[in-house]
C-alpha cells in the first residue's frame, strides 16, 4: 500500500502562552498514537509538532489511506454450551454467530482450543482495516479531548440547520479553521463545529495572502513561512529568537549578553509568530535601583530581555521581541521605551520609600501579620526562628555565631512589610539584604538575610556564610515542626506549604556544609521553640526527613540496597556523615567477602529476633566448647577492636573492610556450631557471641540489607 504524509491543523484565537508548548506536543502525540493504534501509521512514524500563538498542528509521516485488514480470532463459548452431544449448534451459538454477521454455515469452520479447564469454540474472521477519514476523526476527537487545557472557554457557534440557533462549544480558545491533508487530498473530518479544508490564515498583519492555501501536507511549514509570514515550528521559532537576541547583544558590544531565562524564552516564543528583536534603552539613573528589581519588572511585566555587561551587571539597554517587522522600527522601539519607563519609575519610588525606614523599625509590624491561624503571627514565628537560630549557633560557633544568627533571624522577615516586596514577592530576602546594608549592618548579616530562603529548589545554591546557614536551618525547621504539629503533613502530590522542599533543604544544609548536628538534636531544638502544650511531631518530622534523604542519596548515584543499609537502618541520624557511610558501604559491597558476610549478618539478625528475651552481648571465653566458636571468638578479639578504632576515627570504609577477615570463621561457625543448644548456659553464651558480632558488623550500616 502507498503511504503519504498527513497534516492536521487547528487554527484558533491566541492561545495561552505559558501552556502553548505543552498543548502543541500533546496534540501531536495523541493524534499520532491514535493513528498508530488503528494501523493507519507505522509504530515508528515520524511525528512533527507545530505550535504558534494561533495554531496547533501535527504532521505524521507514512500514513495509509486505509489500514490493512486484520485476522481476528474471537472466543465464542465453551464447546459444551455451543454444541449438542451430536455436534449440532445450539441456539446460543447461532445467536452469537448472528451477532458477528455469520450464520449456521460458519459452524463447520469453528476451531476448538483449550481454554482453562474446558474446551472452547473460536471464530476466525478478517476485520477490514480502518478508512483514514474514520480513523482520523476518532484520532482528532481523542487529541482534542486529551489536551492539557489550563482553563476551558465556552463559546457559541451558529447552527447550519433550517431553524436559526446556536450551539455551545468548549475549548481552550475559539477555533476558526481546520486543515486535514493526506498528501494533497483533503480528509473529510469535523471538529469544534468546523469542517476540514486546505486553507489557513497567516500573520495578522504581514501575511502575503489571505487565506493561505496549502498545496499538500509536506509544504505546510514552507508555505506558512512564505505566504503567511509565520514560523510554525515552536522549536524553530525559539531558536530564531535566541539567534536574534545574541546578534543584537553583539551589536550593542562591550561584551553584553541577554539574560538567560529559558522560561521567558518559551513564553515569548509562544507570543510571536514572526519574531523581530529590537534594541531599546532606558535612562541610566534607573540603574541606581537594585538590578534584581529592574530585571524582574522587565521580565515579568513586559517580557523584555535585559542586557548584562561582561561582569554580569545590568545595563540600560534591553531587547524586545516584536511580532512585526516594519521598515522603520523607531515607532516600535519608542513605544516600548515609553511603556517600560513608568515600571522602572515605580521600582525606584518603592526603593526610595522603603529606605526611609530601617528594618529594625519594621520588626514590631510583623506582629500584625498573620502567619497561620493556628501558628500565630509572623512576629511570633520570628521569635521561634530566633530561638532555634540561637541554639544552633551556640552549638556550632558559641556566643558570637549565636548573636549574629539571632540578629539576622530577627530581621529576616521584615522586608515582607516593604513596598518593593509587596509589589514583587519574588524579591523577598533579596531586598532585605539591600536594606540591611543601607541600615549599616554588616555584610555577614546582610548575606544571611538575603540567603535564608536557600536552597529554594533542587540544585539551588546554599547560603554564603555560616550565619546564613544557621538562619536558613532555623527557618526550615520551624516550618516543618509547626506545620506537622498542626497536622499539615503533605498527602500524595499535594504539598501546599512546600514541606518536602524544606526537609530536603535541611538535609542539604547539614550534609553539604558538614555540620556536626544530629537530626534528633535539630528536631528537638525546633520543638523547644514552641510554647508548652504544642503537639510534639518530632517522630513524624524525622520519618519525613528520612524519606527525603533516601531520595537525595539515590539521586547522588547510590543503589536502593546501599541507601537502605544506611538510611533504612536509622544510621542517618548523624546527617553530616551519611556520604561517608554510603561510600563505606559501597566499598564493602565490592569486596569478595561481602555477600557471605551480608547473608550471615541477616541470619544472625533472624536468630537474635527469635530468641527469648533480650540477648546480652557478653561472652564467657572459658565456656566456649566447639573449635569453630573458639576460632570465631579469637578472630573477633583480633579484628573488632581495630574496626571500632577506625570507626571512632571516622574511617568508616576502613572499619568495614577490617571486618572482612571474619568471613572464614563466621562460615565455619555456622557450619559446625549449633546455636540453640539444649544446655541453656551454652545457648546463652553462643547468642552473646553472635550479639557481639552483630553489633560490630552493624556499627556503620545494616549489612544484612545488602543480602540478596
Amino acid at each position: 500500500m502507498t503511504t503519504q504524509n498527513l497534516l492536521v491543523e487547528l487554527f484558533v484565537e491566541e492561545l495561552p502562552p505559558k501552556a502553548l508548548k505543552k498543548l502543541g506536543d500533546a496534540f501531536a502525540t495523541v493524534l499520532a498514537d491514535q493513528l498508530k493504534a488503528q494501523g493507519l501509521a507505522p509504530a515508528d512514524a515520524q511525528v512533527t509538532a507545530f505550535a504558534s500563538p494561533r495554531r496547533l498542528a501535527a504532521q505524521v509521516a507514512g500514513v495509509l489511506a486505509r489500514a490493512a485488514d486484520k485476522a481476528v480470532s474471537q472466543k465464542l463459548m465453551p464447546v459444551s454450551v455451543g454444541l449438542t452431544a451430536d455436534g449440532q449448534p445450539t441456539p446460543a451459538l447461532l445467536k452469537r454467530l448472528g451477532a458477528l454477521g455469520a450464520d449456521a454455515s460458519a459452524v463447520a469452520g469453528l476451531k476448538r482450543a483449550p481454554d482453562g479447564k474446558a474446551e472452547a469454540l473460536f471464530y476466525d474472521s478478517v476485520a477490514p482495516g480502518a478508512e483514514l477519514a474514520t480513523g482520523l476523526q476518532k484520532a482528532l476527537d481523542e487529541a482534542i479531548a486529551k489536551l492539557p487545557i489550563p482553563k476551558v472557554m465556552s463559546y457559541q457557534l451558529e447552527t447550519d440547520c433550517e431553524l436559526p440557533g446556536w450551539s455551545s462549544v468548549n475549548f481552550v480558545r475559539p477555533a476558526h479553521g481546520l486543515v486535514a491533508l493526506h498528501g494533497s487530498s483533503v480528509v473529510p473530518v469535523k471538529a469544534l463545529g468546523l469542517t476540514s479544508g486546505n486553507t489557513t490564515q497567516g500573520h495578522r498583519f504581514e501575511a502575503a495572502v489571505s487565506p493561505v492555501v496549502l498545496k499538500d501536507a509536506d509544504s505546510y511549514a514552507a508555505t506558512l513561512a512564505k505566504d503567511g509570514a509565520v514560523i510554525a515550528s515552536f522549536a524553530e521559532r525559539k531558536a530564531e529568537i535566541a539567534r536574534q537576541l545574541a546578534a543584537a547583544a553583539a551589536k550593542v558590544g562591550g561584551g553584553c549578553r541577554p539574560i538567560e531565562d529559558d522560561a521567558l524564552l518559551d513564553e515569548v516564543t509562544a507570543l510571536v509568530e514572526r519574531p523581530n528583536v529590537l534594541i531599546c534603552e532606558f535612562e541610566p539613573q534607573f540603574l541606581d535601583v537594585p538590578q534584581e528589581c529592574l530585571i524582574l519588572t522587565m521580565k515579568a511585566n513586559q517580557k523584555y530581555f535585559p542586557l548584562l555587561d561582561a561582569q554580569g551587571k545590568l545595563t540600560n539597554r534591553f531587547l524586545v521581541v516584536s511580532n512585526i517587522s516594519p521598515a522603520d522600527a523607531s515607532a516600535v522601539i519608542g513605544g516600548n521605551e515609553r511603556v517600560v519607563r513608568p515600571r522602572l519609575a515605580d521600582a525606584k519610588f518603592f526603593f526610595d520609600q522603603d529606605r526611609k525606614k530601617t528594618l529594625a523599625s519594621r520588626v514590631e509590624g510583623l506582629g500584625k501579620v498573620v502567619y497561620h491561624n493556628k501558628l500565630g503571627t509572623q512576629g511570633e514565628r520570628t521569635e521561634r526562628v530566633r530561638a532555634i537560630a540561637r541554639a544552633i549557633g551556640q552549638q556550632l560557633g558559641g556566643d558570637v555565631l549565636a548573636a549574629s544568627a539571632d540578629t539576622a533571624a530577627q530581621l529576616a522577615k521584615t522586608d515582607l512589610l516593604t513596598d518593593m516586596v509587596g509589589e514583587f514577592p519574588e524579591l523577598q530576602g533579596i531586598m532585605g539584604g539591600y536594606y540591611a546594608r543601607h541600615d549599616g549592618l554588616t555584610e555577614d548579616i546582610a548575606f544571611a538575610i538575603e540567603d535564608h530562603y536557600r536552597p529554594r529548589f533542587a540544585g539551588d545554591e546554599l547560603p554564603r556564610n555560616t550565619t546564613g546557614v544557621v538562619v536558613a536551618l532555623a527557618d526550615k525547621l520551624e516550618t516543618l515542626m509547626g506545620l506537622f504539629g498542626i497536622g499539615q503533613r503533605p498527602t500524595g502530590d499535594k504539598d501546599p506549604f512546600a514541606l518536602r522542599r524544606h526537609a530536603l533543604g535541611v538535609i542539604r544544609l547539614v550534609i553539604e556544609c558538614r555540620l556536626m548536628l544530629s537530626a534528633n538534636t535539630l528536631v528537638n531544638t525546633a520543638f523547644d521553640a514552641f510554647p508548652r502544650g504544642f503537639s510534639d511531631a518530632g517522630t513524624d518530622v524525622l520519618e519525613f526527613m528520612s524519606e527525603r534523604l533516601e531520595g537525595y542519596c539515590r539521586e547522588s548515584g547510590y543503589s536502593a540496597a546501599e541507601v537502605d543499609a544506611v538510611v533504612g537502618s536509622g544510621r542517618w541520624i548523624g546527617l553530616a556523615v551519611v556520604p561517608q557511610l554510603l561510600a563505606a558501604v559501597r566499598a564493602f559491597a565490592a569486596l569478595p567477602e561481602a555477600p557471605a558476610l551480608a547473608a550471615a549478618n541477616k541470619r544472625i539478625g533472624n536468630i537474635l529476633k527469635k530468641s527469648e528475651g533480650e540477648v546480652a552481648a557478653t561472652v564467657n571465653a572459658s565456656a566456649l566448647v566447639e573449635p569453630a566458636e573458639k576460632d570465631l571468638f579469637a578472630a573477633m578479639q583480633a579484628t573488632v577492636p581495630a574496626a571500632k578504632a577506625r570507626f571512632d576515627a571516622g574511617d568508616y570504609t576502613g572499619s568495614l573492610q577490617a571486618l572482612a577477615a571474619l568471613r572464614a570463621p563466621v562460615d565455619a561457625f555456622f557450619d559446625g556450631v549449633m546455636v540453640n543448644a539444649d544446655d541453656p548456659a551454652l545457648k546463652a553464651n553462643r547468642l552473646g557471641l553472635l550479639k557481639q558480632l552483630h553489633e560490630a558488623m552493624n556499627r556503620v550500616a545494616d549489612l544484612s540489607r545488602l543480602a540478596t
